[in-house]
């Protein structure tokens, strides 16, 4: 069935879903006369809108399509001429079906009128039995009717719904669910380069529903007014933002192509929803679809690597035969002004490297990268380093390593999140690049990435927290001869130079603190254990500010 509804905007309340011929049959008004389909078996799905008692000889000049015409039979031409004409201007109205009783004139149907409906595709049916055909139309219309008025209902609660999610000030992503959730249909947003922004799939996977996406959708036609069209079967409704087209809203048929006026109107008021929605959330929405694939993909949300695959193709990534890399960019405490996953992507394409960007967090960007397997990735993160500092001065560019699975992005995101948490504000960048990677990270920018574990604190704490305590009350600055001396690997000649001072004091100071400690210096192992404590207490005071170690 197609449908031509109104053109999206105009304020009309659809038809009801009118009872088929199967229906009005099966009714026990109608079921009592032993009704028999003598021709139109297949047509038992015809829409029945309202119920027509002749017995004229033109009955046709009174209908106007989709009525049940009931006759005793005494209407019928004697001719085979006749019957011809009598079953082609039925036809030619849209008569939904003839029911002939056979109880009067007739004991069975004249072979004419079989032949005649048979060549015309019009159902007959006989009724071997008296039937009160007033009270067949009173039954049949009454059903009609309130069909008519459960209808009426039912789209007053479709925009009574769709009015709540305007005036609370919804996003896309909960209009177009709304829109699946009460058609029960999967519905898909696009824009006019044929990219899946939002899927909310209905009784499917994400990867059935966006399979070849730009494909199938070039396929289903233009889609600038609303109607059902292309090979599948789509029901498609125009969305305009600021009186143009921006794209278009996809209904996808559920088991065979087959919407009624109720998926029009959801459609209708989900564009006019998302219309207004895009006046109120001023980000683009294709930074809001490529902020949700990547945290789909950085947290592993997705339900399957099938589905992922499916939901980055249809907004432009290749998925297939290449490499993947994801690159964080931390754009620091002052940001970097407006939309700068527009200036990343721009640069992006710029280069001819596929990637989605978007924000992760606030202040955080994410970008993956999708290269071909022969591709270098040091230029490109380079080029996407020097755009991001130049955003933001302090901004911390950190880079995970190669996947060769879409899925397996999730691990590169871990390994550029460590990167920026064991970055510290202010670390120099490497003389040959603006980003920093995995290798980079050293004991120190460990540390600082585990500076608030308390477990870490404790440890630091332990080892020195008494060299600490003891500067604290007699004045003495034993912890930075200590440091002096492990940082120059025990040569107590360099150490007594760093430290300004003679090597008698510094002797004393060095018997000072292993009486303190309760330890041996000359041991390899405990300068180790003590070094890494004096590195995470110099970490910790210097996330805090300025100290003199």
């Amino acid at each position: 069935m197609t449908v031509h509804p109104p053109s999206a905007g105009r304020d009309s309340a659809p038809a009801a879903r009118a009872p088929t011929l199967a229906d009005v049959l099966a009714l026990p008004v109608l079921a009592a006369g032993q009704p028999q389909v003598v021709t139109g078996l297949t047509a038992l799905d015809r829409p029945v809108r309202w119920v027509h008692i002749t017995e004229l000889t033109d009955p046709a000049s009174f209908l106007k399509g989709g009525e049940l015409v009931l006759t005793t039979g005494m209407p019928l031409p004697e001719d085979a001429a006749g019957v011809r004409r009598y079953v082609d201007e039925l036809t030619e109205v849209g008569a939904a079906a003839l029911v002939i009783e056979l109880v009067r004139r007739y004991h069975r149907p004249p072979d004419a009128l079989v032949q005649a409906c048979r060549a015309r595709g019009l159902p007959l049916v006989t009724l071997t039995r008296d039937v009160n055909f007033l009270e067949v139309t009173q039954v049949v219309h009454a059903l009609i009717l309130g069909n008519q008025a459960d209808a009426m209902r039912r789209t007053q609660r479709i925009h009574e719904a769709f009015t709540a999610l305007t005036l609370r000030g919804a996003g896309p992503e909960d209009v177009v669910r709304a829109a699946a959730e009460m058609s029960g249909r999967t519905v898909v947003l696009e824009n006019l380069v044929h990219q899946a922004l939002i899927c909310e799939p209905s009784g499917s996977t994400v990867e059935q529903a966006l399979g070849d996406w730009e494909q199938r959708s070039r396929a289903a036609g233009p889609g600038d007014h609303t109607g059902v069209g292309g090979p599948e079967g789509w029901l498609t409704a125009p969305v305009s933002y600021q009186g143009e087209r921006w794209g278009r809203l996809a209904m996808l048929p559920a088991d065979g192509p087959v919407f009624g006026p109720e998926h029009v109107t959801v459609l209708e008021r989900t564009a006019m929803a998302l219309t207004v929605a895009r006046l109120i959330h001023s980000t683009p929405w294709e930074h809001t679809a490529h902020r949700n694939a990547l945290r789909e993909l950085a947290e592993q949300r997705h339900h399957s690597a099938e589905d992922v695959r499916a939901r980055c193709a249809a907004l432009g990534l290749p998925t297939e035969a290449g490499v993947f890399l994801a690159v964080l960019v931390d754009l620091g405490p002052g940001g970097a002004g407006a939309e700068p996953e527009t200036r990343l992507h721009r640069e992006l394409r710029s280069a001819g490297v596929p990637a989605l960007v978007g924000e992760l967090s606030p202040r955080r960007l994410g970008v993956l990268l999708a290269l071909r397997p022969a591709q270098p990735w040091r230029p490109v993160a380079e080029r996407l380093g020097r755009t991001a500092l130049a955003l933001a001065p302090e901004a911390i560019v950190g880079v995970g390593s190669e996947v060769a699975e879409l899925g397996d992005s999730a691990r590169s995101f871990r390994e550029a999140a460590r990167v920026i948490e064991a970055t510290p504000p202010g670390q120099p960048l490497p003389a040959d690049r603006s980003f920093h990677e995995l290798p980079d990270i050293g004991l120190r920018r460990l540390l600082y990435a585990l500076r608030e574990d308390t477990r870490i604190q404790d440890y630091a704490e332990r080892r020195l927290g008494r060299i600490i305590d003891h500067d604290t009350r007699h004045g003495t600055d034993l912890l930075a001869t200590l440091g002096h001396y492990l940082d120059a690997a025990g040569n107590k000649t360099s150490a007594a130079r760093r430290g300004g001072l003679s090597r008698e004091t510094l002797y004393q100071r060095l018997r000072t603190v292993e009486r303190l400690l309760d330890t041996d210096l000359e041991s390899g192992e405990r300068r180790t254990e003590l070094h890494v404590a004096l590195t995470v207490l110099r970490v910790l005071r210097a996330d805090r500010g300025p100290h003199p170690l």
